[in-house]
């Protein structure tokens, strides 16, 4: 009963949700608007959450309620089309895969199935997403795996089947226990953009444990050939320590130096005061001192102050040297030195170098240790990446989608969708940079071509674009909302006119306020125009029909080219180019345009 009433419960609570994503999905296929709410789906989605809105939940808390929602939706759904039959969810083949566990338990062997949808991975102490899945694939002692008496306990997983779309979460949040509050990871992890899984699959096991343990036999060499190179570069006893090829080079180099001697009294600073008041001072012991106040009472009561000056007390070499250099070196045991020097330094650059060349060689064979044809089979290309930009309680997110439609990376950040690049995705996602990295990586299997692939017209074979790809119901609906939005454009546009005639009507008040008042008119001449009588008006339109046929008369006989004046900037255009334009300026009345077509002028 209590199966009956939940499942009554969840379909009523994701059907609606349901409905939603359909909708918000056509819209992003479709619209015409810039960017698309999706207010209504996740005020729907809110419920599921019972912590308080002030409380920011963790994505991947949130993108696990939104992959159970629509599992539960999509079962009721299959259940509902495929009566006794075993129904398939959408969403459980295309983001869930399983996975083998096997291992020791107080030194019983088991072997469980499991199924994963996004798989956690840990980012803090690695460097790049294989050392995440290594470490993730083995926990305990490997050792004990592989050993029939042993009683220590240790697991491997393996995949068994991998989903279409394989999602990794990175944990970059971990709890502070001596502050008491969780922290961001903001350290470096490096991921491709062709991820290969074979080395994971659980039918390529017995090969992995193999490559795996020449790596491991790799890597504690390795080790000791660093331990052995750290020696050449940081040689030394003492807090400070030097590369031992440039403590050879400075030891040859002092031992080939000359002496260069010169005179004490040379090295005496002319600038300083006359020696009678300071070698008084200096030589002076303190008895004498004392005894004696006649040097004290001429001195200034700041020079008082005792300098010690080991000038009397240890006496300079009469040949003191420039620069450091032997003393006193024959030439035989110079060339001696200089051969045993060159020697040694000769000899530790090439262990340096042999050295350095024996890491290298170590690591490009661990690199190329999974690049096998056999271990090439499983490829997985990067499709999206989630990224957080902030600390542990707040921040930012955006998102990398590749188009594989145009071959490039978007950036889907707010409303705003830009172009980007796969440098751009390395600054923002591996972290190490600023306070942004990916939480959140997910591949598809490049095998299953059909997910991104253009959907064809089954009658046509044309390829299906937009609105086309969506069902009757959708369609309608995008049409709707898109009549909607343009009828929100023509009401928007209507205000933005209303506000613009406002302004423009308050420009020209206050443009009036400013205007000073205009001059006094005199009393001799009218405030107003004196319009004409009936008679004057007679008389103009006969002057004009008379002028009008009088420039008809003198194009007819000299062309339009005789009579036409030299244009003025309110001269209106011509509106082709066998039309001919004419301007008669009559008297009292204004000036007219005449317009007529090529070979004569209208009669009007």
């Amino acid at each position: 009963m209590y199966e009956e009433i939940h499942f009554q419960k969840r379909e009523h609570r994701n059907l609606p949700f349901m409905l939603e994503l359909r909708y918000l999905f056509s819209l992003l296929v479709s619209s015409k608007r810039k960017y698309v709410d999706p207010s209504r789906a996740v005020e729907i989605l809110k419920d599921a959450f019972k912590s308080n809105d002030s409380q920011q939940q963790d994505v991947s808390e949130f993108t696990h309620k939104l992959l159970d929602w629509l599992e539960d939706a999509f079962q009721i759904k299959a259940e509902e089309e495929r009566e006794g039959e075993k129904p398939k969810n959408p969403m459980v083949e295309l983001f869930y895969g399983r996975f083998l566990a096997v291992g020791i338990h107080e030194g019983k062997k088991f072997e469980n199935t499991e199924m994963f949808g996004q798989y956690p991975l840990q980012v803090n102490g690695f460097k790049d997403l294989h050392e995440c899945l290594e470490a993730a694939m083995v926990e305990g002692e490997i050792e004990s795996l592989h050993s029939e008496n042993s009683g220590k306990s240790g697991q491997e997983h393996w995949f068994s089947e991998l989903p279409p779309v394989l999602t990794f979460e990175l944990s970059r949040f971990e709890f502070n226990q001596a502050l008491g509050r969780p922290e961001k990871i903001h350290n470096k992890l490096e991921f491709p953009p062709c991820l290969y899984m074979d080395r994971y699959m659980h039918k390529n096991r017995d090969i992995t444990r193999i490559k795996r343990d020449e790596i491991k036999r790799l890597k504690e060499h390795l080790t000791l050939l660093q331990q052995r190179l750290e020696r050449y570069l940081s040689y030394g006893s003492g807090p400070k320590r030097f590369p031992l090829a440039d403590v050879l080079q400075y030891a040859l180099e002092f031992a080939s130096s000359k002496p260069v001697c010169t005179s004490p009294v040379e090295d005496i600073d002319v600038t300083a005061p006359p020696s009678g008041s300071m070698g008084t001072q200096t030589v002076q012991s303190p008895i004498d001192h004392q005894g004696s106040s006649t040097t004290s009472e001429t001195q200034p009561p700041t020079q008082r102050t005792v300098v010690h000056k080991p000038f009397t007390q240890s006496r300079i070499p009469a040949d003191l040297p420039m620069h450091p250099a032997p003393r006193n070196i024959t030439d035989e045991e110079l060339t001696v030195l200089e051969g045993c020097l060159h020697r040694w330094r000769t000899e530790v650059e090439m262990d340096t170098r042999d050295l350095q060349d024996s890491i290298g060689r170590i690591h490009r064979t661990i690199e190329l240790m999974y690049s096998d044809k056999l271990m090439t089979q499983v490829p997985y290309k990067l499709h999206a990446v989630l990224v957080h930009e902030g600390q542990a309680n707040a921040g930012h997110y955006w998102a990398y989608i590749f188009d594989h439609h145009e071959k490039r990376w978007m950036k889907y950040n707010d409303i705003s969708v830009t172009k980007s690049s796969w440098e751009e995705l390395e600054r923002d996602s591996f972290g190490g940079y600023r306070n942004a990295s990916a939480y959140c990586l997910m591949y598809i299997n490049d095998e299953e071509k059909h997910l991104m692939q253009e959907e064809f017209d089954k009658e046509t074979g044309q390829i299906l674009s937009g609105m086309d790809t969506l069902p009757c119901d959708l369609r309608e609906f995008v049409k709707e909302d898109n009549r909607r939005f343009e009828k929100e454009l023509e009401e928007w546009d209507k205000e933005q006119l209303r506000k613009f005639e406002q302004e423009k009507m308050i420009i020209s008040q206050k443009t009036l306020k400013q205007t000073p008042p205009p001059a006094a008119v005199p009393l001799n001449e009218p405030e107003y125009m004196e319009q004409p009588t009936r008679t004057e008006l007679l008389e103009i339109n006969e002057e004009t029909t008379n002028v009008i046929a009088q420039v008809v008369a003198e194009s007819e006989d000299k062309g339009p080219e005789a009579v036409l004046q030299t244009p003025t900037d309110n001269t209106p255009a011509p509106q082709a180019a066998n039309q001919r334009v004419v301007e008669v300026a009559i008297p009292h009345v204004g000036t007219f345009v005449i317009e007529s077509e090529e070979g004569g002028y209208d009669d009007e």
